[in-house]
């Protein structure tokens, strides 16, 4: 699946899963996060996967001014491809989630296939102390939210988006996922070459188990066979030795703050491009190599990034 035993690296560099009290390197100002996206971009990160953050207290914010200011940076400065989340964060309306996706017509974007329980609350045992006030009431109130991406959800930001030329990171949570993209490619609603981004380690979705990673690819490859690109990613202390399983069997991968805080036990990573720098020493190590923006571009079938609107 991997071109040529390219490896595309994609790099996720804040998201909405951690908080700013869990580590000091988490990206929240617009400056943050585009320095962020740089300089991952610049250790090897072909695609990199952004949300935005209020400035003030980091909290999520899907806002078209929360995106501007970060987007224009990147794209002034870097080459890569630039991903917008529509995932936001599990407390918004699907309209606030598809917004700056259909504003800025990115390249790719990511979307969610399915409604799950989204379980942040496990967080609580490891981090005690927070900053700001609506940290903790975020991970606790996990226990009883449910993230939704219903069957209507899942086509509004597909029709939503028709018109801009992008495409999507497709993000897979469990096997059923599969198949509800198998159904979106049967209606014509999804199109090959398909980037299936399989997610492991979030409570509520598929597991961490080698097991689970293998029966994640062997049912993507009965469903959609040569018309996909596989990626990983896994949450936590699993970053690692899942994207290497993903290589090993060709697979691309998924790094950065916003899937794991660390680089080894116990110890935060300093930038989404440490983690960069460490999944790309292993892609080489397996023989394989990275691929650039452009190559990424012609493995996906993107529109190319002067197609988009910031």
């Amino acid at each position: 699946m991997a071109s040529q035993n390219k490896i595309i690296v994609t790099c996720a560099v804040t998201g909405s899963i951690h908080t700013p009290s869990m580590s000091p390197h988490l990206p929240v100002t617009a400056e943050e996060i585009a320095t962020a996206a740089i300089e991952a971009a610049e250790a090897g990160a072909a695609i990199v996967h952004l949300h935005a953050r209020n400035p003030v207290d980091g909290r999520p914010d899907q806002s078209i001014e929360a995106f501007a200011p970060f987007l224009q940076v990147i794209k002034q400065r870097s080459n890569c491809v630039v991903n917008i989340t529509t995932g936001g964060a599990a407390t918004m309306s699907v309209e606030e989630r598809v917004r700056p996706a259909k504003v800025f017509a990115p390249e790719i974007a990511s979307l969610n296939m399915g409604s799950m329980n989204f379980a942040l609350f496990p967080m609580l045992e490891r981090f005690k102390t927070f900053e700001h006030e609506w940290e903790r009431p975020y991970l606790e109130s996990s226990r009883d939210r449910i993230f939704r991406n219903t069957f209507g959800d899942i086509e509004h930001i597909l029709r939503t988006c028709a018109d801009n030329g992008t495409r999507f990171e497709i993000e897979c949570y469990d096997i059923s996922h599969l198949y509800t993209l198998a159904h979106f490619v049967e209606r014509g609603l999804v199109k090959a070459p398909l980037f299936v981004q399989s997610v492991f380690g979030i409570l509520g979705g598929i597991g961490t188990h080698p097991e689970d990673v293998a029966h994640m690819k062997r049912t993507a490859d009965r469903l959609f066979g040569n018309d996909y690109h596989w990626s990983v990613l896994g949450a936590g202390r699993h970053q690692l030795p899942i994207a290497t399983q993903a290589i090993a069997l060709g697979g691309n991968v998924r790094v950065g703050l916003e899937d794991s805080l660390w680089i080894g036990k116990g110890k935060l990573a300093r930038s989404s491009a440490e983690q960069v720098t460490k999944v790309r020493q292993i892609i080489e190590g397996l023989g394989a190599s990275i691929a650039t923006p452009d190559e990424a571009r012609q493995i996906l079938q993107l529109k190319g990034g002067d197609k988009v609107a910031f």
